[in-house]
């Protein structure tokens, strides 16, 4: 979204209101069933200019564990400092990047940064639930679903000459 900041550095209002969707770039094996709702606002306070978004993008996934389907929202929390062009030097702008957003020709263009901040803060693996403890090794059951017949403890295949001998004493 482009927003006219005209009334902003004209000192006609001291408040902007922002709401509307943004539709999310592509993230690897996760869909995004709806488009991120952004609402926030830009303030104005004597001549100190802010920027407040909050995002909620509703997603759907694969457990990183267990491969469920996942599905939950992701809330972003998304706050910058507002500054006219040319009253920042293009060093310190490329320095402190994540800090500031920039006016250009009278208008705040806010989607190119929320958009990176959604991809830099959205998970890189999804899980169904923190503790999901995965599949078993062997044969793929997940593991939340109980104990499957795989063995517990596995023999390395270069000493198993030694557990038959070991077997052997046992029985003796």
């Amino acid at each position: 979204m482009v927003l006219n900041m005209g009334p902003l550095l004209r000192g006609e209002i001291t408040r902007m209101e922002i709401e509307y969707d943004l539709v999310p770039d592509a993230v690897f094996d996760v869909t995004f069933p709806e488009n991120a709702h952004v609402k926030g606002y830009v303030t104005d306070d004597a001549g100190y200019m802010r920027l407040y978004l909050q995002a909620t993008l509703p997603y759907r996934g694969t457990c990183a564990r267990c491969l469920d389907e996942v599905t939950g929202e992701f809330v972003l929390d998304f706050e910058r400092t507002v500054a006219p062009e040319g009253s920042i030097t293009e060093e310190k702008l490329a320095v402190m990047d994540d800090a500031y957003v920039m006016i250009r020709d009278g208008k705040l263009d806010v989607d190119e940064p929320l958009r990176e901040e959604l991809l830099m803060c959205f998970p890189m693996r999804l899980l169904c639930q923190e503790d999901c403890e995965g599949l078993c090794d062997r044969c793929g059951k997940p593991k939340r679903q109980g104990d499957c017949e795989c063995a517990k403890k596995e023999i390395d295949p270069r000493l198993a000459i030694l557990q038959k001998w070991v077997d052997k004493q046992e029985k003796e």
